[in-house]
């Protein structure tokens, strides 16, 4: 005779309860926000405020230092350029905390006094230092005492420096810079083919593969055929001081090196620590085993031990990478145009605040969830794969 199964009841039903818990828990969060919506909009309407965002195609109404955009340009174009200066210091710092920082990190177990007292030194300073303290110092102490514009410095006509700009040479294209493209195009997938073909012949043979200086070579060597072939589709252009107005080449402001520097430099020390760290984790066999089999000490850091500590490094240093993304706001102490400065001054000029607020937060949401997807999928890349 077949057993029949016990069904509680609905209301000591566990599957039942959780479905019943997430839905109230659903409504309530939806009613709290509805009523915070309900009181901002009837606030901003007794103030003679926007509710919406149709505000964003009005005129500026404030200059953009370093810019094109006028304050006649409208809202959404300076919200715009203060993304477009927060993405050039996070693309640009990133990768120069992250080398500084390996490399301290490194340099802290040195067997060498000196140099391990020094990394010690610069970790110890800048990482109990506020950020903001190293922006002010780096601007008032370094940049401000540049050369005036009309006096700038400059080095072998490629960099000229003064308390208002640096600029240095640039490149610009010339008339068959499209078919180069093209040429350089083919010389990314003749690469990637030689990257394949001497990792399959690694696989097959044990020989060593050499894969990047083949690919690398084989890269440059048709990118400069190309190059010569074209007569030169890429030219040169040096920055020249005409007047109160630098022209040619590559020209930043001041206020931006001196922020990248000083959160390149405060945010590398973090990073220094957690690499440091990190290779202290890799258990000690790993290394006796590489000095069994003779390899050299760049050998055993670099194919035992790092590749083994960055597992370890890698979530701690997404933490890094949005906190240095976050601390470009401070970049507003100044005047460096980022997406802070420029939301504050719209506010200050009369522009809905909440809206103001909101777009500024979407914005630093947008970076950080970016950012921590990318160096994820390099997190999940790097992870041992157990059977």
């Amino acid at each position: 005779m077949e057993q029949t199964r016990y069904r509680p009841p609905v209301w000591r039903d566990v599957r039942v309860l959780r479905v019943v818990i997430q839905v109230l828990a659903g409504a309530a969060v939806l009613a709290i926000l509805y009523v915070l919506w309900f009181n901002l909009t009837n606030n901003l309407r007794a103030a003679g405020l926007p509710t919406g965002f149709d505000f964003l195609t009005q005129p500026l109404g404030v200059d953009i230092p370093g810019s094109d955009i006028s304050p006649s340009s409208p809202i959404w174009r300076g919200l715009l350029n203060g993304v477009k200066n927060t993405l050039a210091l996070v693309v640009v710092g990133i990768p120069l905390l992250t080398v500084i920082g390996v490399l301290v990190g490194v340099a802290r177990l040195s067997t060498n006094w000196l140099v391990a007292k020094a990394a010690g030194l610069y970790v110890e300073i800048l990482r109990n230092i506020p950020p903001l303290l190293i922006i002010f110092f780096v601007f008032n102490a370094v940049v401000l005492r540049f050369p005036l514009l009309q006096e700038s410095l400059s080095i072998a006509d490629l960099v000229l420096v003064n308390n208002r700009y640096i600029a240095m040479v640039g490149f610009t294209a010339q008339p068959n810079f499209g078919p180069f493209l093209a040429i350089l195009a083919l010389a990314m997938l003749a690469a990637a083919g030689v990257w394949w073909w001497r990792t399959r012949r690694s696989e097959r043979t044990g020989e060593h593969h050499h894969r990047f200086l083949w690919a690398l070579g084989v890269f440059t060597v048709i990118s400069l055929i190309g190059f010569f072939a074209l007569r030169g589709p890429i030219g040169l252009s040096r920055p020249v001081l005409d007047g109160r107005a630098l022209e040619g080449g590559y020209t930043g402001l001041a206020a931006y090196w001196a922020v990248l520097a000083a959160l390149v430099l405060y945010t590398a020390s973090h990073i220094a620590e957690i690499v440091r760290g990190s290779i202290l984790a890799v258990p000690r066999g790993q290394t006796e085993a590489a000095n069994a089999i003779a390899l050299s000490p760049f050998q055993r850091l670099r194919h035992v031990v790092l590749p083994q500590a960055m597992r370890v490094a890698i979530p701690p240093i997404i933490s890094q990478y949005l906190n240095f993304t976050k601390n470009t706001s401070l970049a507003i102490a100044i005047g460096y145009a980022e997406m802070t400065r420029i939301t504050f001054q719209l506010i200050g000029n009369g522009q809905p605040a909440p809206q103001m607020i909101f777009l500024l937060m979407g914005g630093y949401l947008l970076f950080s969830l970016i950012i921590s997807l990318v160096v994820n999928v390099v997190n999940r890349r790097m992870q041992l794969v157990t059977q």
